[in-house]
C-alpha cells in the first residue's frame, strides 16, 4: 500500500482497520500546517508544541469516532481550535478591570441612546435653573430634586413654562 496516495479520509479508516504505526503519516501531514495555525493562539515555542502534541494525541484517540465521508482536515482542525481555546482559558483567567461607564457600554441591556439624552436633559436642567431668579429655582429644587429625585425630567418642562412667564 503506497501511504503517499491514500487521502486523508482513506488514510484515516487504514489506521484504524489496518496499522497504527500509519498515524505517523497524519502526524507528517499536518505537523505544519497545525503548529501554524496554533501560533495564532500560543505564541511561547514550547506550550504551543504541547498544545500541538495534544491534537494529535486526542486526533489519535477518537479516530474510531472520525466520519470517514467528511473531511479529516475540518475534523482535525476542530479538535486543534478547541485545544487552542482550553489552553487560552486554562493559562488567562486575569480579569481586565473595567470602569463604570465600560460596563454600561457593554452591557446589552443598556439603551445609549436614552443614556446620552438623559445626560443632555440634565445638562439643560441645570443651566435653565442656574439662570432662573431664585425664588423661582428653590421651589423647584426643593420639590422636584428632594421629594422626588425620580421626576428630574419633569423640572426641563416646568422652567421651560416659568422662562417663558418672565
Amino acid at each position: 500500500m503506497d501511504i503517499a496516495n491514500l487521502s486523508d479520509e482513506q488514510l484515516a479508516v487504514a489506521i484504524r482497520e489496518k496499522d497504527q504505526e500509519l498515524y505517523g503519516e497524519i502526524i507528517r501531514r499536518y505537523q505544519g500546517k497545525l503548529s501554524r495555525y496554533l501560533r495564532r493562539f500560543v505564541v511561547n515555542e514550547d506550550e504551543l508544541d504541547d498544545v500541538l502534541q495534544n491534537v494529535f494525541i486526542k486526533a489519535y484517540r477518537n479516530l474510531y469516532g472520525f466520519d470517514e465521508k467528511r473531511k479529516f482536515s475540518s475534523w482535525i482542525y476542530r479538535i486543534a481550535h478547541n485545544e487552542a481555546l482550553n489552553w487560552i482559558r486554562k493559562n488567562y483567567k486575569e480579569s481586565v478591570p473595567l470602569d463604570e461607564m465600560e460596563y454600561k457600554i457593554i452591557d446589552e441591556k443598556i439603551d445609549l441612546k436614552k443614556e446620552i439624552d438623559a445626560r443632555l436633559a440634565k445638562e439643560k436642567i441645570e443651566k435653565a435653573l442656574a439662570e432662573m431668579k431664585n425664588k423661582y429655582r428653590e421651589p423647584l429644587e426643593l420639590f422636584f430634586l428632594i421629594r422626588n429625585p425620580m421626576k428630574k425630567s419633569a423640572i426641563f418642562s416646568v422652567c421651560r413654562s416659568i422662562r417663558s412667564a418672565s
